[in-house]
């Protein structure tokens, strides 16, 4: 029979908070239990990593908006304010959807930060993620692009670095030419990557006149795509009002075909007759809102019409995140 590893009188080695390196999985924890990293203090660290944050993006300024570029749209741009202010010789850090090549994050040859939102990530938590990019990208060499990587599990979110009180502005763009300011020198390489994601891109609208509805072209039909801050149980209450109602669509020939969760939000679709713009949607989006408002203060209890078409919205509800 083993013999049990003998143990010193404070117990189990201990490490204080941000002390563990990250090592490999099979090496000696550092700790110096002599386990390996996995077993040891390797445990709480991939858990920490692995666990989902379900809105990554709660707190910050323009959450829904961060979501929509997130999932809804292919090219915009939104400059960002730093808590600390902006370190010496860096101009600007912006936020982009996506970067050639799917880095993470640039560094350009004027020292300015592009940072991009829609890469795969490697934690249960995009926050983490993305400000862990982004601090590398502040310290990386002008003219170079920032790599992916693990992320430690104790590290800054966006919430510690970026200010809570700064707007959020996202600039939808027809295209990527935002990726360089000079094209007629780009590579070959980026070229080739403007060309491909200009082809693949969806015509893509934000609304003026509400938060975070983006309207988007496509060769059947138009879609409007509204990223909405408020509890799902109580969102999809008053959307049964209004479906009940007969007053949850945005005018004729238009419809309410259902939703989908993204981060923690919901995010109801429409579809719209292909000769309806992002124009044409504005006044009825405001009028919705205003009719969604009113739903949203109710208290009463759901009929059974409305109880019947809140089960219709829910049934044709998906997760993307």
């Amino acid at each position: 029979m083993a013999k049990k590893r003998p143990q010193s009188k404070a117990g189990k080695p201990q490490l204080k908070d941000g002390e563990i390196p990250v090592v490999g999985a099979r090496e000696p924890c550092p700790c110096g239990s002599g386990r390996r990293y996995k077993a040891c203090h390797g445990r709480a660290a991939a858990h920490a990593v692995t666990e989902l944050v379900q809105r990554p993006f709660e707190g910050i300024a323009g959450e829904c908006d961060w979501i929509a570029l997130r999932e809804l749209v292919p090219a915009a741009t939104v400059e960002l304010t730093l808590k600390d202010g902006l370190p010496e010789g860096v101009p600007s850090v912006s936020l982009a959807t996506v970067l050639p090549m799917a880095w993470p994050a640039l560094r350009r040859d004027d020292g300015s930060v592009l940072l991009a939102l829609q890469n795969d990530t490697s934690s249960g938590d995009l926050s983490r993620d993305l400000a862990d990019t982004l601090q590398r990208a502040l310290e990386a060499e002008p003219g170079s692009p920032v790599t992916a990587r693990r992320v430690p599990a104790d590290g800054p979110r966006l919430q510690d670095i970026l200010d809570p009180g700064a707007a959020f502005e996202p600039v939808v763009h027809s295209g990527f030419e935002f990726w360089v300011p000079d094209a007629e020198n780009a590579t070959a390489e980026v070229s080739a990557s403007l060309e491909r994601a200009n082809a693949a891109a969806i015509p893509t609208t934000r609304l003026s006149g509400v938060d975070a509805a983006y309207w988007c072209e496509t060769p059947e039909k138009n879609h409007l795509r509204w990223v909405m801050p408020h509890p799902e149980e109580q969102l999809l209450d008053a959307l049964a009002r209004l479906h009940a109602a007969g007053t949850s669509s945005l005018g004729e020939d238009t419809r309410l075909v259902g939703s989908f969760r993204a981060h923690g939000l919901m995010v109801p679709v429409w579809d719209l007759p292909s000769a309806m713009g992002a124009e044409e949607c504005e006044k009825p989006a405001a009028q919705f809102a205003e009719r969604l408002a009113e739903a949203l203060a109710s208290d009463a209890p759901l009929t059974a019409d409305e109880r019947r078409a809140r089960g219709g919205l829910t049934n044709r509800q998906v997760t993307l995140s």
